[in-house]
C-alpha cells in the first residue's frame, strides 16, 4: 500500500500538486498542517518548479515570523501608531508597538527558495517582489538589503530590458514604474533615517533613466521636506514638477505648505 501511495504521488502533474497546495493553504494557512508535506512531495517530483519554490518560500517565511509587543520611545514605529499607550510610575507616556521577529535559520531557507525561483525565471517579477518585501520586513527600520535588491532590479531593467511578467501576464512599462513607486512609498512609510535614504536613492536612480518623471521628482521633494526639513531644496523639486505638469496636485499642495511655514517663522 505504501508503494502504491508513493507511485500515486510521483505520478501527479505539477498542476495537480498546485491545486492540492492551494486547497490546503485555504484550509490551514500558509504554514498550516499538511502544507509542508505537499511541498516536499511536489519538490521531489518537480524540483525546478517555480511555483513550488515560491510555496516553500512562503511556508518558511511565515514559519520564521513571530510578533512581540515592545515598549519603544517613539510616536510611530515602522510607520505605524502604537497598539497601546500607558503611563509609567512617573506619569510618562509609554508607547507599545507590535514588532516582527524572525528565526534566522528559517528565514534563510525561505530566501534560498525564492532565490532559486528568480534564477530559474529571471523575468518573473512576482518572485523578485517576494524577496524584496521579505527583506524589508526582516530588516525593519534599516532596510538596506531590500533597497539594494530594488536597485539591482532597476539596473537589470535598464541593462537587459527584460519582458517582465507577473503571474504569467505581460507587465506594461507603466506598471513596472508604478511598482517601483510602491516600494519607494514603502521605504518612505517606514519613516526611519535609513529608510528615507533608501527612498531617496531609489528615486534618484529612476530619475537617471527618466529625468522628467514627475512621480520621482515629487519623491525627492518629499525627501527634502520631510526627512531633511529643508523646505528650500524641497521647493526646487516641486517647482520642477509644476513646470512639467502645472496641474500636479501633490507638488502644488506641498508648495503651499512650504509657503505657510515661511510666514510662521
Amino acid at each position: 500500500m505504501l508503494c502504491c501511495c508513493c507511485l500515486t504521488a510521483m505520478g501527479q502533474s505539477a498542476e495537480q500538486f498546485k491545486e492540492k497546495y492551494d486547497r490546503q493553504v485555504r484550509l490551514t494557512g500558509q504554514d498550516g498542517v499538511g502544507v509542508e508535506y505537499i511541498l516536499e512531495k511536489w519538490g521531489e517530483a518537480y524540483p525546478d518548479d517555480c511555483e513550488m519554490l515560491e510555496g516553500k518560500y512562503k511556508y518558511y517565511f511565515v514559519k520564521s515570523k513571530s510578533e512581540q509587543i515592545q515598549a519603544i520611545d517613539a510616536e510611530r514605529y515602522l510607520g505605524e501608531k502604537p497598539v497601546l499607550s500607558l503611563k509609567d510610575s512617573l506619569g510618562k507616556k509609554v508607547n507599545y508597538f507590535m514588532v516582527p521577529q524572525y528565526d534566522d535559520s528559517l528565514f534563510l531557507i525561505s530566501q534560498k527558495c525564492i532565490d532559486r525561483a528568480i534564477e530559474l525565471s529571471p523575468e518573473a517579477l512576482i518572485y523578485r517582489f517576494d524577496k524584496i518585501t521579505a527583506l524589508a520586513s526582516y530588516e525593519k527600520e534599516s532596510p538596506d538589503m531590500a533597497a539594494t535588491a530594488m536597485l539591482d532590479l532597476i539596473d537589470y531593467d535598464a541593462s537587459a530590458h527584460p519582458a517582465w511578467t507577473y503571474a504569467g501576464a505581460e507587465v506594461p512599462r507603466e506598471d513596472f514604474i508604478s511598482a517601483v513607486q510602491e516600494y519607494c512609498y514603502m521605504f518612505y512609510h517606514i519613516g526611519s533615517p535609513s529608510s528615507y535614504e533608501s527612498f531617496r536613492t531609489l528615486s534618484e536612480r529612476m530619475l537617471k533613466k527618466d529625468p522628467k518623471n514627475t512621480v520621482f521628482l515629487n519623491n525627492l521633494g518629499a525627501y527634502w521636506q520631510v526627512a531633511r526639513r529643508d523646505d528650500k531644496k524641497a521647493a526646487k523639486y516641486y517647482k520642477k514638477v509644476l513646470k512639467l505638469n502645472p496641474g500636479d496636485e501633490s507638488a502644488s499642495s506641498n508648495l503651499k505648505i512650504i509657503e505657510r511655514n515661511k510666514h510662521k517663522k
